[in-house]
């Protein structure tokens, strides 16, 4: 089975880039929060910070209890962002990118002479070349294997800066040293499930077959593991996006009803902006209010497939009302839209033809208007008091579009 995926993995990305833009934070241990704020956590860090057993997740306080000289800065999604783009034209530069996985993955489809294992590796060296003369603080892990899980494995192997090739002569022994965690798609949940079928390391999965992987994952998500470690590539059908929404952990000033309302509204007119760039509408709304010692609240509705913000922001005010009586601090807060539907597949009422053209025409008038002169040029009066709130954020596979999603 020849060499067919190699996969690029940045290192300790969003720290990495704060540490190439700004000399003083290099050789430091840093802390990059999405808020400034005592009561979050850490979403990267350093390998200077990582050390001393600080990670993603890791809170404020215990981070600097772990590290006291730690250095704690505020996020800057849009600019990761640009460095990703960045990023892949270096690489594409060496081999084609045949997809981009997050902000900080992506992996490359060798052909022909790449796909010999003297070749791949040189092609590895050059791709880091490439990175360094351009960007000499941000380093990637890169892993070659049979196929993309492998080499996703492969590329967690020797980090940071590392490169580990697993040809499929070396399988399934060249596994046997990690555990179940270190390959992606198990967790911590999925482990306790493993194991309450009697696998416990990587060479008993290895050895169930493909009906007990099967039953252990209770899908076929089983079956692709046992493709996976394999070195094949099992087929995924490309299903459409069921879901888009944004959540934002609140600084301690807006921690009360007035703040929880106001960056509902300030959340829900970014995803209908970005719901319209995709040239979709939902069926149906969400929205959730995390509180501290206390269990969260939300509210669900189906509503009439709409990308209009005005009929979106009723629904919002429709749930608000409902908002519960509490003394306890409201902290996070998030909405989402799911039944993602085209124009094409709406019936629409004959009777309301002309009201729809004139919603669409005002979104389309508000869009143009905010990217052309900068967010927030227009917007409605419930997000006033959040402007500089909710900024854009980069989730695990998906990476914003700058033009409609970043910040001005």
């Amino acid at each position: 089975m020849r060499l067919n995926a190699l996969y690029v993995d940045f290192n300790s990305y969003f720290a990495s880039v704060e540490q190439q833009l700004r000399p003083e934070l290099r050789g430091k241990p840093i802390g990059v929060l999405a808020v400034m704020a005592e009561t979050t956590c850490c979403i990267a860090a350093s390998y200077e910070a990582k050390a001393f057993g600080i990670k993603t997740g890791t809170g404020v306080r215990d981070a600097r209890k772990l590290c006291p000289d730690m250095i704690f800065v505020e996020a800057r999604p849009s600019l990761y962002v640009a460095f990703h783009h960045k990023l892949i034209e270096i690489v594409e530069s060496c081999t084609h990118v045949e997809k981009v996985l997050s902000i900080d993955e992506m992996v490359c489809k060798l052909t022909g002479s790449q796909q010999l294992p003297e070749n791949a590796l040189k092609l590895a060296a050059k791709i880091k070349r490439e990175m360094y003369k351009q960007f000499e603080f941000i380093r990637c892990s890169i892993g070659i294997a049979p196929n993309t899980f492998l080499s996703k494995v492969a590329s967690n192997m020797q980090k940071p800066d590392g490169c580990v090739l697993i040809e499929s002569h070396e399988l399934p022994q060249r596994l046997y040293a990690l555990r179940l965690r270190d390959l992606n798609g198990i967790g911590k949940q999925m482990e306790a499930r493993l194991n309450r079928y009697k696998i416990t390391t990587i060479e008993q999965l290895y050895a169930a077959n493909r009906h007990q992987l099967q039953t252990a994952w209770g899908s076929i998500e089983g079956e692709r593991m046992y493709d996976k470690l394999r070195g094949l590539e099992p087929h995924y059908v490309k299903n459409a996006r069921s879901s888009l929404g944004h959540s934002h952990v609140m600084p301690p000033e807006q921690r009360n009803f007035s703040g929880v309302k106001s960056v509902l509204h300030r959340l829900l007119q970014k995803a209908c902006m970005r719901m319209r760039s995709y040239d979709l509408l939902t069926s149906r709304m969400s929205v959730k209010v995390k509180y501290r010692n206390q269990a969260s609240w939300s509210m669900e509705s189906a509503i009439s497939p709409t990308d209009n913000t005005l009929r979106l922001i009723e629904a919002l005010e429709t749930f608000l009302q409902q908002y519960p009586e509490t003394e306890n601090e409201p902290y996070a807060v998030g909405v989402s839209f799911t039944g993602l539907v085209t124009a094409d597949e709406v019936a629409r009422d004959l009777f309301q033809i002309e009201p729809l053209e004139n919603e669409m025409k005002l979104n389309k008038a508000i869009d143009n208007l905010n990217l052309k002169f900068g967010k927030n040029t227009i917007y409605f009066g419930g997000a006033h008091d959040a402007l500089k709130d909710a900024p854009m954020r980069i989730a695990f596979g998906h990476i914003p579009d700058l033009e409609v999603e970043g910040d001005v």
